[in-house]
C-alpha cells in the first residue's frame, strides 16, 4: 500500500486496524501464558508424585525397620544362652548309664533338676522367636546346616542329614547358630540336590563344640 493511500485511509479504519494488530499480539501471549502454565502444572504433578513415592518408601522402611528391631532384638543374647544351654546338655550325657539307674533319690533329683533348666530356657527362648534346629532326616540346606563329614549310605538320598552333631537356633528367618550335621552320600539323587560342601565357617559354632 503506497504512502498515499495510507494516508487517505478513514482514522476510524486506522484505529480497528492498529487494535486487531493488538488483539493478535495478545492472543499470543495468552497462548504462550497457557502453555507456560501448563508445563509448570506438569511439573508439579510429577514432583508431586515423586514425593508421595519417596514418603511410602519411607514408610515401608520404617515398618521394616520396626519388625526387624522388635524380631531381633533379644538376637545376641540369645546367642549368649545357647552356650548355656549346651553346657546343661553336656552335663546330662556326661553321667554315666549305670549312675541314672542307681536310683540314688539325691542325684535323681538333680539330674532332673538340671533338664528342666535346660528345657525351660530352651522354652523360654522359643517365646522370643528362637528355634531349635535339628534336622535329622531332612534334606542337607547349607542355609541352616553346616556339613562336618558325609557318611556313605545308598539307602537313602544323597544329601539327606543322618546325624546331628550339635543342634542349630535359628531366630525369625536368620540363623543364630547353624546344626552341625553328618550329610549321606552314595545313594539316589533328590529332586533338587543341595551341595553337601560344608557350609560357611561359623566360629561361635566352633567355640561351642
Amino acid at each position: 500500500m503506497s504512502d498515499q493511500a495510507r494516508n487517505e485511509r478513514a482514522p476510524d479504519e486506522i484505529e480497528a486496524a492498529e487494535a486487531a494488530a493488538e488483539r493478535t499480539e495478545g492472543s499470543t501471549d495468552d497462548y504462550e501464558a497457557l502453555v507456560r502454565l501448563l508445563k509448570e502444572n506438569e511439573e508439579l504433578k510429577d514432583r508431586a508424585l515423586r514425593v508421595a513415592a519417596e514418603m511410602e518408601n519411607l514408610r515401608r522402611r520404617t515398618a521394616r525397620d520396626v519388625h526387624d528391631a522388635r524380631t531381633y532384638a533379644v538376637a545376641n543374647f540369645a546367642r549368649d544362652m545357647l552356650s548355656v544351654s549346651d553346657n546343661l546338655q553336656r552335663a546330662l550325657d556326661a553321667i554315666p548309664a549305670e549312675a541314672k539307674a542307681a536310683g540314688d533319690a539325691g542325684f535323681k533329683a538333680l539330674i532332673e533338676g538340671v533338664d528342666l533348666t535346660e528345657r525351660a530356657m530352651l522354652s523360654a527362648m522359643e517365646r522370643h522367636g528362637v528355634k531349635k534346629l535339628a534336622p535329622e532326616g531332612e534334606k542337607f540346606d547349607p542355609n541352616f546346616h553346616q556339613a562336618m563329614f558325609e557318611i556313605p549310605n545308598p539307602d537313602v538320598p544323597t544329601g539327606t542329614v543322618l546325624q546331628v552333631v550339635q543342634p542349630g537356633y535359628s531366630i525369625g528367618e536368620r540363623v543364630l547358630r547353624p546344626a552341625m550335621v553328618g550329610v549321606s552320600k552314595g545313594g539316589p539323587k533328590q529332586a533338587a540336590e543341595a551341595p553337601v560342601e560344608p557350609g560357611p565357617v561359623n566360629e561361635q559354632a566352633e567355640k561351642d563344640a
